[in-house]
């Protein structure tokens, strides 16, 4: 028996009670069982306070009945639902862990030999998968790791949220102005934006004389923009193949689009300085942030999505964690291509890959290992994938060892130690 092995075996043993929950929005249902087969039915319980402690109640009777010196309560990743119930348990003398939902699907079968899918069966297999120690640790972040990871996410909806506003204006300008972007590139720019306030139509622009515009973009491009971007523009509407059939309703729209967009921008702005006061409170970060590629906006998301990097005992780990860790489906001759499972946390894969395409641009600290990569013919994509795991291992060595990265370490350490 290897030592994975080993410390699989360990979490359940014979004065282990499993708990095991199957997460709802509004009601969960719970289900203990002992390694000796006792166990207590599925029952369900509300989302509340008296839901919570009624089914605390049962678990620490049947503990106490039992004989029990130890729980684990484990439970699907389900995204938000279970968010209450864990920093419920978090003051409770439980060890929690989850399971992947992908096992609970391939392991239901083994109940009654039946693929049937209910809110009492599920949390039975989920026990089984945690008996069979196929499970995985929770990470509940602590302190201003926590507070990282709830800006990240904030930033991260408003992001997807201004992307999805600058599809929508452009949809609408296409029917009334299909001109406009072919000459303003950037959708939500503050010239476009300040365009798009004031003068939504192109018969609105058609209007005003070439001085006047020409002054008005100056200044709010801060002298980018010039005489000859506002007579094309000027030109562009006289002569615009736009919809003039009701298109002052159009306009509103545009008006009122523009102004979320700008109160969008306004929010992550906001956000990212909030984020920015916490990093400095770790001290972890610089660790992280010597790494040139890396800003203050990714850093702050490892460190919320990831909590402690101490907390990891060897890098697999976090490479598992992360939906790192490298599969490849072979049998027979078929040798199969060697692929990331993408089981772990999707935004720390994201933030990582982000910060990749960073660090890849000339005279970026890996660029000379990206292209060594794109030599031997790998393509590009999975190039920028094997420099984010990467990423993760210097990141993972800096941390552990308090260190901090130094680019050029061809004629000096790679690392420094810190003062």
């Amino acid at each position: 028996m290897n030592r994975k092995e080993r410390l699989k075996s360990a979490v359940v043993n014979e004065k282990t009670l499993i708990v095991a929950v199957d997460i709802g929005s509004t009601e969960h249902w719970g289900y203990c069982r002992t390694k000796c087969g006792n166990e207590i039915k599925p029952f369900s319980f509300s989302v509340t306070r008296k839901g919570f402690d009624g089914f605390w109640e049962r678990i620490s009777e049947f503990q106490k009945r039992q004989g029990c010196t130890e729980v684990v309560v484990g439970f699907e990743s389900t995204g938000p639902y279970a968010e209450s119930l864990v920093h419920y348990l978090r003051t409770k003398p439980v060890k929690m862990v989850q399971v992947n939902p992908m096992h609970t699907k391939r392991v239901k079968e083994l109940e009654g030999n039946s693929p049937n899918k209910t809110d009492r069966k599920d949390p039975r297999v989920i026990a089984t998968i945690i008996e069979l120690g196929h499970s995985l640790s929770v990470v509940v972040p602590h302190g201003v790791a926590a507070a990282l990871r709830r800006l990240t996410q904030a930033r991260e909806r408003a992001v997807a949220d201004m992307t999805a506003k600058s599809h929508l204006i452009r949809q609408l300008i296409v029917i009334v102005f299909p001109e406009f972007f072919s000459i303003m590139k950037k959708t939500t720019s503050k010239s476009t934006l300040y365009l798009l306030k004031n003068y939504p139509l192109p018969q609105d622009l058609a209007k005003k004389d070439i001085n006047e515009l020409e002054h008005e973009l100056w200044k709010v491009s801060r002298g980018k923009l010039k005489k000859q971007s506002a007579r094309c523009l000027i030109e562009a509407a006289r002569q615009s193949v736009g919809v003039v059939e009701s298109a002052h309703y159009i306009a509103m729209e545009i008006r009122e689009v523009s102004d979320r967009i700008e109160h969008t921008r306004q929010t992550i702005k906001s956000l990212e300085r909030h984020m920015s006061t916490h990093l400095k409170k770790v001290p972890v970060s610089h660790n992280i942030l010597s790494i040139r590629g890396i800003n203050v906006v990714t850093a702050a998301g490892l460190i919320g999505e990831v909590g402690d990097f101490r907390s990891f005992r060897v890098f697999k780990e976090l490479e598992k964690y992360a939906g790192f860790d490298l599969y490849e489906i072979s049998s027979g001759f078929h040798k199969g291509q060697r692929r990331i499972s993408k089981r772990g946390r999707p935004l720390l894969r994201k933030l990582l890959y982000c910060a990749a395409l960073n660090t890849i641009r000339t005279n970026g600290c890996m660029y000379h290992a990206y292209h060594r990569l794109l030599d031997r013919g790998m393509p590009k994509v999975k190039a920028v994938v094997v420099i984010a795991r990467k990423l993760l291992r210097v990141i993972f060595a800096l941390v552990r060892t308090d260190t901090v990265f130094i680019q050029h370490h061809a004629s000096a350490p790679m690392v420094k130690k810190v003062a």
